[in-house]
C-alpha cells in the first residue's frame, strides 16, 4: 500500500515510516516539523535507502490537505500527528482541542473525497480515565480522560467512529498504546523530547548524557512492589510493527471500527526502568524521591489479547533491551537531534 504518516517525522512516527518500508509499503510524509526536525527524514532516508517524499504543512490547513490527496495515490492514512504534553494542554487547552480535532477533521474530510477508507489512528491508553479496572481492556465502555489532551483523543475516537459507521467500506483501527520508549539499535533515530521531557525515560536518558543533574521520583509510597508506579513499558519499534499490523489487518476487521490495546501486559515501576538503565549505562544515577505529582495513578497496564489474536501481533523487547537501545541513541546523540 502507499501510506501517508501523518506526523511521520516525530518519535513514533519516524519508527514507524521505517516499519512500514521493511515491510514492502510506500511511504508519504506529511509533518509540519513544530515538534520534529528535518534532519529525521535524512536519517530515516539513510536507513532504509529510500526517497521518502515530505509535505512540510499543518493539517489543520483544509485547503492544503485536500490538495495533498488530490496531487498523492494515497491508499490509507496513519494518523499520529497532534499535540501530545499533558501538563501544556491543562495550560493551553483551545490550542489542544483546535490543533488535535481541526488537523483530524480535515484529514477525514480529504479520506472522503478521494475514497481513502483505511486508517490507523494514534490514540492512547489515556482514554481509559482514573477507574477502569487494570489491566485495561478495550471492552471498557466508559471512556474519558483527565486533562484535554486526553479529552481529545476520547473525541476522536468517537468521530472517527461515527464516521467509519456513516461510510461503507471504511475500516478504523484505534491503537490505544500505553508508554512508548526505546530507539532504533542504529542509534541513529530516537525520542528528542523538547525543553525538559515530560515522560520518565528520556528524562532518565539526560541525567545519565549530564544534561539534568538527577531525577525526581514523584512519590514511594503508593501501594505497589516498591511504593512507586507502574506503568506499561512498549519499545517503539514493537509500536510500530503494531501499527504494520493493524494497517495489514484493516480489510479483515469484521466490523468499521476496532481498538486495540499495544502493550506489553506487565507493569514495571519508576525504579525498576531506572535501574535497568543503570544498568545499560554500567554506572549508578542520581535520584531524589519527592512529593507526589498530581494525577498520577498507582498502577496501570494493558491487556493485549485481543492484538495477539485479532492482529497477530505481541510485544517481544524487554525493559533491558528498551534501555540499552536509548542509552545508544542518547550516547551518540547527546543534545538529540541537530538543527
Amino acid at each position: 500500500m502507499r501510506v501517508l504518516v501523518s506526523g511521520g517525522a516525530g518519535y513514533i512516527g519516524s519508527h514507524t515510516v521505517l516499519a512500514l518500508i521493511e515491510a514492502g509499503h510506500d511511504v508519504v510524509v506529511v509533518d509540519d516539523f513544530s515538534n520534529a526536525k528535518p534532519t529525521v527524514v535524512a536519517r530515516l532516508e539513510a536507513l532504509s535507502g529510500q526517497h521518502i517524499p515530505v509535505h512540510a504543512f499543518d493539517l489543520t490547513d483544509v485547503d492544503k490537505t485536500a490538495h495533498l490527496f488530490g496531487i498523492e495515490e494515497i491508499d490509507a492514512v496513519i494518523h499520529f500527528a497532534g499535540f501530545k504534553a499533558v501538563g501544556e494542554s491543562v495550560e493551553k487547552p483551545l490550542e489542544y482541542y483546535r490543533n488535535n480535532l481541526d488537523s483530524s477533521f480535515a484529514l477525514l474530510e480529504a479520506m472522503r473525497r478521494h475514497d481513502v477508507r483505511r486508517l490507523v489512528f494514534s490514540s492512547s491508553a489515556t482514554v481509559y480515565g482514573e477507574h477502569a479496572p487494570v489491566p485495561y481492556e478495550e471492552g471498557f465502555a466508559h471512556l474519558s480522560a483527565s486533562s484535554p489532551y486526553g479529552r481529545t483523543k476520547v473525541m476522536i475516537e468517537q468521530v472517527m467512529t461515527d464516521v467509519a459507521l456513516a461510510t461503507p467500506g471504511q475500516r478504523v483501527a484505534l491503537l490505544r498504546y500505553f508508554n512508548p520508549v526505546g530507539a532504533h539499535p542504529s542509534g541513529q533515530i530516537g525520542e528528542d523530547p523538547q525543553g525538559i521531557p515530560n515522560n520518565l525515560m528520556p528524562f532518565i536518558a539526560q541525567v545519565a548524557v549530564g544534561r539534568r543533574e538527577k531525577l525526581n521520583v514523584f512519590g514511594d509510597d503508593y501501594p505497589t512492589a516498591d511504593g512507586t508506579c507502574e506503568r506499561d513499558y512498549i519499545h517503539v519499534l514493537d509500536l510500530a510493527a503494531g501499527h504494520v499490523a493493524a494497517l495489514e489487518h484493516l480489510d479483515d476487521m469484521a466490523e468499521p471500527v476496532r481498538a486495540f490495546n499495544l502493550g506489553t501486559g506487565t507493569g514495571t515501576s519508576v525504579l525498576d526502568l531506572f535501574h535497568a538503565f543503570e544498568r545499560a549505562v554500567g554506572r549508578e544515577l542520581p535520584y531524589e524521591v519527592v512529593g507526589r505529582r498530581a494525577g498520577d495513578l498507582p498502577a496501570f497496564w494493558a491487556d493485549p489479547t485481543r492484538a495477539h489474536e485479532e492482529l497477530g501481533w505481541r510485544a517481544s523487547r524487554t525493559i533491558d533491551d528498551m534501555c540499552a537501545d536509548v542509552w545508544r541513541w542518547q550516547s551518540e546523540n547527546p543534545l538529540g537531534y541537530p538543527d
